[in-house]
């Protein structure tokens, strides 16, 4: 079982830790977690583009011009899809693209992301803290002795408003509490920052 460093707020090492087998001990299902992040993805997109049908447009219904002796085309109203300003035939229309997902399988993905993060060296341990002021810059003292905040994920075991606020002011950079991380946050960053009191909620979600 790997064991990781845990440090504190100040960078330094306060500890060690063994990662939970339930989490680090069985390898990145890399279909699993692409799955599961195409999902994610997926849910994320507003789905709101639309167009106009010929039923939709803006435009008279009467017909343009007389059948016969204009030596003109045959046409009828200004809407068919090959005139200007008329309606598309295969436009798109506003549509929900989120996928049908199970807890377990969201389990499985949020497990491998953690796996993969983990084989790359990329997952950090700290110890529990709490900012006394809510201060850009006091997050970014306790980062910067982590190694830095730019592509870094932040997990917290208990919700922080103070830690939240701080947070959005920082480029590259989120904040997330256990109980809602999910496998996109965890795989698109480039160093995940667990505080140690988040590992229970991890274990119970992807269990």
């Amino acid at each position: 079982m790997a064991t990781l460093p845990i440090h504190s707020v100040s960078g330094t090492q306060a500890g060690e830790m063994e990662l939970p087998a339930s989490i680090f001990g069985e390898g990145a299902n890399a279909a699993v977690l692409h799955q599961v992040v195409t999902a994610e993805l997926a849910a994320k997109r507003q789905g709101t583009a639309s167009t106009k049908t010929r039923s939709e447009v803006a435009g008279s219904t009467r017909k343009l011009w007389r059948q016969k002796g204009t030596g003109r085309s045959r046409v009828g109203d200004r809407t068919p899809p090959g005139r200007v300003g008329g309606g598309l035939v295969t436009g798109p229309r506003p549509r929900d693209y989120r996928q049908r997902m199970g807890k377990s399988l969201k389990g499985a993905g949020l497990r491998a992301a953690l796996e993969a993060q983990a084989a790359a060296g990329s997952v950090m341990l700290v110890e529990p803290f709490e900012l006394t002021e809510a201060k850009t810059r006091a997050l970014v003292t306790v980062m910067t002795a982590l190694g830095g905040a730019r592509g870094a994920l932040l997990v917290l075991g208990q919700p922080s408003e103070i830690i939240v606020r701080c947070g959005r002011n920082l480029p590259d950079f989120r904040v997330v509490d256990a109980a809602r991380v999910n496998a996109y946050d965890v795989i698109s960053a480039r160093k995940v920052v667990i505080v140690t009191d988040a590992l229970p909620q991890l274990e119970a979600r992807v269990s």
